[in-house]
Protein backbone atom coordinates (compact mmCIF):
# COMPACT_ATOMS: atom_id res chain seq x y z
CA UNK A 1 0.00 0.00 0.00
CA UNK A 2 1.28 3.61 -0.66
CA UNK A 3 0.14 6.98 0.34
CA UNK A 4 1.46 8.35 -3.00
CA UNK A 5 -1.33 6.70 -5.61
CA UNK A 6 -3.43 8.70 -7.40
CA UNK A 7 -7.17 9.57 -5.15
CA UNK A 8 -8.23 7.02 -7.52
CA UNK A 9 -5.80 4.24 -6.59
CA UNK A 10 -6.23 5.15 -2.88
CA UNK A 11 -9.51 4.81 -3.06
CA UNK A 12 -9.59 1.26 -4.44
CA UNK A 13 -7.24 0.32 -1.70
CA UNK A 14 -10.06 1.87 1.04
CA UNK A 15 -12.54 -0.60 -0.40
CA UNK A 16 -10.57 -3.30 -0.70
CA UNK A 17 -8.60 -3.02 3.00
CA UNK A 18 -12.86 -2.59 4.01
CA UNK A 19 -14.30 -5.87 2.60
CA UNK A 20 -10.96 -7.98 3.41
CA UNK A 21 -11.30 -7.24 6.97
CA UNK A 22 -11.95 -9.33 10.21
CA UNK A 23 -12.79 -6.43 12.18
CA UNK A 24 -12.21 -2.53 12.10
CA UNK A 25 -11.01 0.09 14.62
CA UNK A 26 -12.05 3.72 14.38
CA UNK A 27 -9.80 6.00 15.97
CA UNK A 28 -10.92 9.89 16.70
CA UNK A 29 -9.85 12.86 17.17
CA UNK A 30 -10.90 16.66 17.11
CA UNK A 31 -10.41 17.10 13.22
CA UNK A 32 -13.70 14.36 12.22
CA UNK A 33 -15.90 16.51 14.86
CA UNK A 34 -14.65 19.61 12.91
CA UNK A 35 -14.90 18.41 9.80
CA UNK A 36 -18.57 17.15 10.50
CA UNK A 37 -19.50 20.69 11.44
CA UNK A 38 -18.31 21.27 14.99
CA UNK A 39 -16.50 24.37 14.64
CA UNK A 40 -15.14 26.18 17.67
CA UNK A 41 -14.11 29.07 16.11
CA UNK A 42 -16.57 29.39 13.33
CA UNK A 43 -20.08 31.49 12.76
CA UNK A 44 -22.08 29.10 15.02
CA UNK A 45 -19.60 30.17 17.89
CA UNK A 46 -19.64 33.57 17.18
CA UNK A 47 -23.80 33.97 17.38
CA UNK A 48 -24.19 31.32 20.13
CA UNK A 49 -21.56 33.08 22.52
CA UNK A 50 -21.99 36.71 20.90
CA UNK A 51 -22.47 38.68 24.46
CA UNK A 52 -19.23 35.98 26.36
CA UNK A 53 -17.01 37.69 23.07
CA UNK A 54 -18.59 41.13 23.85
CA UNK A 55 -17.89 40.86 27.43
CA UNK A 56 -14.53 38.46 27.73
CA UNK A 57 -13.18 39.00 23.88
CA UNK A 58 -13.25 35.30 23.90
CA UNK A 59 -12.10 33.98 20.24
CA UNK A 60 -12.76 30.47 20.21
CA UNK A 61 -14.71 28.22 22.52
CA UNK A 62 -11.84 26.06 23.60
CA UNK A 63 -9.61 28.94 24.92
CA UNK A 64 -12.82 29.97 26.66
CA UNK A 65 -13.09 26.55 28.51
CA UNK A 66 -9.63 27.90 30.61
CA UNK A 67 -10.95 31.73 30.81
CA UNK A 68 -10.09 32.77 34.80
CA UNK A 69 -14.19 33.92 35.56
CA UNK A 70 -14.13 36.21 38.23
CA UNK A 71 -17.35 34.27 39.94
CA UNK A 72 -18.72 30.87 40.12
CA UNK A 73 -21.43 32.39 38.48
CA UNK A 74 -20.12 33.24 35.41
CA UNK A 75 -18.13 30.63 34.95
CA UNK A 76 -21.02 28.16 35.29
CA UNK A 77 -23.34 30.05 32.94
CA UNK A 78 -20.35 29.25 30.27
CA UNK A 79 -20.00 25.99 30.96
CA UNK A 80 -23.72 25.58 30.64
CA UNK A 81 -23.86 27.02 27.18
CA UNK A 82 -20.51 25.18 26.14
CA UNK A 83 -22.25 21.86 27.25
CA UNK A 84 -25.51 22.77 25.43
CA UNK A 85 -23.76 24.10 22.03
CA UNK A 86 -21.17 20.85 21.97
CA UNK A 87 -23.43 17.83 23.25
CA UNK A 88 -27.25 18.90 23.02
CA UNK A 89 -27.66 20.99 20.52
CA UNK A 90 -27.58 19.47 17.57
CA UNK A 91 -28.27 15.78 17.63
CA UNK A 92 -25.62 13.71 15.07
CA UNK A 93 -24.18 15.29 12.60
CA UNK A 94 -24.12 13.89 8.99
CA UNK A 95 -20.81 12.72 8.76
CA UNK A 96 -20.67 10.38 12.17
CA UNK A 97 -24.06 8.82 10.24
CA UNK A 98 -22.33 8.27 7.39
CA UNK A 99 -19.76 6.33 9.65
CA UNK A 100 -22.51 4.60 11.54
CA UNK A 101 -23.87 2.83 8.63
CA UNK A 102 -20.67 1.87 6.61
CA UNK A 103 -19.24 0.63 9.66
CA UNK A 104 -21.64 -0.46 12.25
CA UNK A 105 -19.72 -3.26 13.85
CA UNK A 106 -16.80 -1.38 14.16
CA UNK A 107 -15.01 -0.55 17.51
CA UNK A 108 -14.62 3.15 18.48
CA UNK A 109 -12.06 5.24 20.51
CA UNK A 110 -11.97 8.36 20.70
CA UNK A 111 -10.30 11.92 22.73
CA UNK A 112 -13.65 13.69 21.85
CA UNK A 113 -16.09 14.24 24.48
CA UNK A 114 -18.95 15.25 21.99
CA UNK A 115 -20.56 11.68 22.12
CA UNK A 116 -21.11 12.09 18.72
CA UNK A 117 -20.71 8.23 17.92
CA UNK A 118 -23.43 7.56 20.68
CA UNK A 119 -25.75 9.63 19.33
CA UNK A 120 -24.79 8.32 15.66
CA UNK A 121 -26.26 5.31 16.80
CA UNK A 122 -22.76 3.33 17.52
CA UNK A 123 -23.55 0.58 20.14
CA UNK A 124 -21.99 2.18 23.54
CA UNK A 125 -20.41 -0.71 25.03
CA UNK A 126 -18.17 -0.32 21.26
CA UNK A 127 -17.39 3.31 22.70
CA UNK A 128 -14.25 4.20 24.76
CA UNK A 129 -14.37 7.67 24.79
CA UNK A 130 -10.97 8.13 26.64
CA UNK A 131 -11.24 12.21 27.80
CA UNK A 132 -14.61 12.13 29.02
CA UNK A 133 -17.69 13.13 28.07
CA UNK A 134 -19.88 16.83 28.35
CA UNK A 135 -22.80 15.02 29.72
CA UNK A 136 -20.97 14.35 33.28
CA UNK A 137 -20.27 16.67 36.25
CA UNK A 138 -17.45 15.18 38.15
CA UNK A 139 -16.37 16.31 41.86
CA UNK A 140 -13.95 18.89 41.76
CA UNK A 141 -11.34 16.87 44.33
CA UNK A 142 -11.74 13.33 42.19
CA UNK A 143 -13.27 11.52 44.82
CA UNK A 144 -15.47 9.63 45.22
CA UNK A 145 -15.51 8.53 41.66
CA UNK A 146 -18.76 9.38 40.97
CA UNK A 147 -20.62 11.08 37.87
CA UNK A 148 -24.19 12.73 37.96
CA UNK A 149 -25.78 13.29 34.67
CA UNK A 150 -25.93 17.10 33.64
CA UNK A 151 -28.56 17.16 31.04
CA UNK A 152 -31.42 18.36 33.00
CA UNK A 153 -29.47 20.89 34.78
CA UNK A 154 -28.09 22.73 31.21
CA UNK A 155 -31.20 22.52 30.47
CA UNK A 156 -32.80 24.51 33.21
CA UNK A 157 -30.59 27.02 33.85
CA UNK A 158 -29.98 28.03 30.68
CA UNK A 159 -33.12 30.30 30.16
CA UNK A 160 -31.66 32.32 33.44
CA UNK A 161 -28.56 33.08 31.97
CA UNK A 162 -28.67 37.07 32.29
CA UNK A 163 -25.67 39.60 31.76
CA UNK A 164 -23.44 36.31 31.38
CA UNK A 165 -24.00 34.71 34.74
CA UNK A 166 -26.50 32.26 36.43
CA UNK A 167 -27.80 32.60 40.11
CA UNK A 168 -26.30 31.71 42.26
CA UNK A 169 -28.39 28.98 43.84
CA UNK A 170 -27.98 26.99 40.55
CA UNK A 171 -24.23 26.56 40.70
CA UNK A 172 -23.88 22.77 40.39
CA UNK A 173 -22.91 20.49 43.56
CA UNK A 174 -22.60 16.72 43.80
CA UNK A 175 -25.11 15.00 45.86
CA UNK A 176 -23.20 15.01 48.76
CA UNK A 177 -23.28 18.84 48.44
CA UNK A 178 -19.46 19.33 47.48
CA UNK A 179 -18.90 21.23 44.56
CA UNK A 180 -19.66 19.99 41.02
CA UNK A 181 -16.73 20.11 37.95
CA UNK A 182 -17.17 19.02 34.32
CA UNK A 183 -15.44 15.34 33.55
CA UNK A 184 -12.75 16.23 30.93
CA UNK A 185 -9.22 15.03 31.51
CA UNK A 186 -7.96 18.65 32.50
CA UNK A 187 -5.49 17.67 35.42
CA UNK A 188 -5.23 14.26 37.29
CA UNK A 189 -8.34 14.64 39.22
CA UNK A 190 -10.21 13.30 36.45
CA UNK A 191 -12.42 10.65 37.44
CA UNK A 192 -12.03 7.18 35.51
CA UNK A 193 -15.53 5.63 37.12
CA UNK A 194 -16.59 2.30 36.76
CA UNK A 195 -17.75 3.31 32.71
CA UNK A 196 -14.66 3.77 31.90
CA UNK A 197 -12.67 1.18 33.00
CA UNK A 198 -15.04 -0.83 31.44
CA UNK A 199 -14.63 0.44 27.99
CA UNK A 200 -10.73 0.46 28.15
CA UNK A 201 -11.20 -3.57 29.14
CA UNK A 202 -13.74 -4.04 26.37
CA UNK A 203 -11.08 -2.26 23.70
CA UNK A 204 -8.35 -3.97 24.81
CA UNK A 205 -10.16 -7.21 24.35
CA UNK A 206 -11.54 -6.62 20.97
CA UNK A 207 -7.67 -5.03 19.99
CA UNK A 208 -6.04 -8.63 21.13
CA UNK A 209 -9.21 -10.72 19.84
CA UNK A 210 -8.12 -8.94 16.58
CA UNK A 211 -5.07 -8.87 16.43
CA UNK A 212 -4.55 -12.02 15.10
CA UNK A 213 -6.44 -11.64 12.65
CA UNK A 214 -7.55 -8.81 9.29
CA UNK A 215 -7.52 -5.95 11.83
CA UNK A 216 -8.56 -2.14 9.79
CA UNK A 217 -7.20 0.28 11.96
CA UNK A 218 -8.87 3.09 10.76
CA UNK A 219 -7.69 6.97 11.89
CA UNK A 220 -9.69 10.03 11.85
CA UNK A 221 -8.51 13.44 12.30
CA UNK A 222 -6.04 12.84 14.85
CA UNK A 223 -2.68 15.52 15.21
CA UNK A 224 -0.01 15.63 17.70
CA UNK A 225 -2.59 17.42 20.69
CA UNK A 226 -2.64 13.78 22.55
CA UNK A 227 -0.70 11.32 20.13
CA UNK A 228 0.21 8.75 22.63
CA UNK A 229 -4.04 7.68 23.12
CA UNK A 230 -4.36 6.82 19.53
CA UNK A 231 -1.92 7.97 16.74
CA UNK A 232 1.17 5.97 17.96
CA UNK A 233 -0.68 3.32 19.15
CA UNK A 234 -2.53 2.12 15.87
CA UNK A 235 1.12 2.64 14.67
CA UNK A 236 2.59 0.54 16.72
CA UNK A 237 -0.29 -1.79 15.97
CA UNK A 238 0.02 -1.77 12.19
CA UNK A 239 3.40 -2.34 12.63
CA UNK A 240 3.36 -5.21 15.19
CA UNK A 241 0.66 -7.27 14.41
CA UNK A 242 1.12 -9.58 10.96
CA UNK A 243 -2.24 -8.26 8.76
CA UNK A 244 -2.99 -4.61 10.55
CA UNK A 245 -3.85 -2.39 8.22
CA UNK A 246 -3.94 1.21 9.33
CA UNK A 247 -5.83 4.36 6.73
CA UNK A 248 -5.30 7.55 7.94
CA UNK A 249 -7.21 10.69 7.20
CA UNK A 250 -5.67 13.75 8.28
CA UNK A 251 -5.38 16.68 6.23
CA UNK A 252 -2.72 18.64 8.01
CA UNK A 253 -0.55 15.83 9.66
CA UNK A 254 -0.93 12.62 7.50
CA UNK A 255 2.72 11.37 7.97
CA UNK A 256 3.44 8.40 10.18
CA UNK A 257 5.94 8.57 13.12
CA UNK A 258 7.11 5.37 12.57
CA UNK A 259 8.30 4.91 9.29
CA UNK A 260 7.95 2.10 6.31
CA UNK A 261 5.11 0.80 7.53
CA UNK A 262 3.88 -2.40 5.84
CA UNK A 263 0.41 -1.46 5.29
CA UNK A 264 -0.79 2.05 5.61
CA UNK A 265 -2.34 4.39 3.56
CA UNK A 266 -2.94 8.04 4.31
CA UNK A 267 -5.81 10.59 2.45
CA UNK A 268 -5.26 14.59 3.04
CA UNK A 269 -8.79 14.80 0.89
CA UNK A 270 -12.06 16.14 2.62
CA UNK A 271 -13.75 13.37 4.62
CA UNK A 272 -17.20 13.51 3.96
CA UNK A 273 -16.01 13.73 -0.05
CA UNK A 274 -14.01 10.06 0.98
CA UNK A 275 -16.92 8.38 2.63
CA UNK A 276 -19.61 9.44 -0.14
CA UNK A 277 -17.06 7.74 -2.48
CA UNK A 278 -17.40 4.65 -0.51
Amino acid sequence: MTSTASYSERINLLRNAIKGADRIVIGAGSGLSTAAGLDYAGEDFRCEFAADIEKYGHTDLYSAGFYRYSTAEEYWAHWAKHIWFCRYRTGAFTLYKQLQNLFPNAFVVTTNVDAQFELAGFPTERIFATQGDYRWFQPVSGTPKTLIDNHEWVMRVLPLIDDCRIPTEMIPTMPDGSPAAMNLRIDETFVEDFRWHRQARRYTDFVQQASQGKLLLLEFGIGYNTPGIIRLPFEQMAQRFPHTTLIRFNRDNPEPYIQDLPRFLSFTEDITEILNRL
